[in-house]
């Protein structure tokens, strides 16, 4: 009679719950998909930088590197080279471009920053060699300059 009972009665109920779980899990899974995906797309949606749209302008004094910091890695991970038309800003996105204009002279420069500087109080910019060149300010090795950004 036990056995009966457990045939009839119980196995059905027990079937029932198993394919009721299933499909409870497969429905578990079709929502958690969209889910996911929303996640993700917060997620890389708040890792996006904000970009410099050439709104930006800062007045201060700038110098130029020194030809020892040939060779050596940026901290964006770029080999550091004088002749390069680059510069190290405080804040600024690695990769914006930024306009320096020399107040003394007028002359101007674009360069890419991608490094972290100047560690000199009172100073908005280090320059690579070249750019500095072009401003002419390597005699001197500092001057008051406007960036645009």
């Amino acid at each position: 009679m036990a056995k009966k009972y457990l045939i009839h009665k119980i196995l059905p109920v027990v079937k029932n719950n198993l394919f009721f779980l299933h499909a409870q899990k497969d429905r578990f899974v079709q929502m958690k998909k969209p889910a996911v995906i929303l996640l993700l797309l917060v997620t890389l949606a708040s890792c996006h930088r904000k970009s410099y749209t050439g709104r930006g302008s800062e007045t201060g004094i700038a110098s130029y590197y020194a030809e020892s910091y040939n060779g050596r890695k940026t901290a964006n991970g770029e080999i550091f080279q004088s002749s390069d038309m680059t510069a190290a800003h405080k804040k600024l996105p690695f990769g914006t471009k930024v306009k320096v204009t020399n107040l003394a002279n007028g002359k101007t420069v674009k360069v890419r920053v991608n490094d972290r500087g100047p560690f000199v109080s009172g100073r908005i910019i280090d320059l690579t060699r070249a750019a500095a060149k072009k401003l002419d300010m390597v005699t001197a090795g500092v001057a008051r300059v406007k960036i645009r950004y």
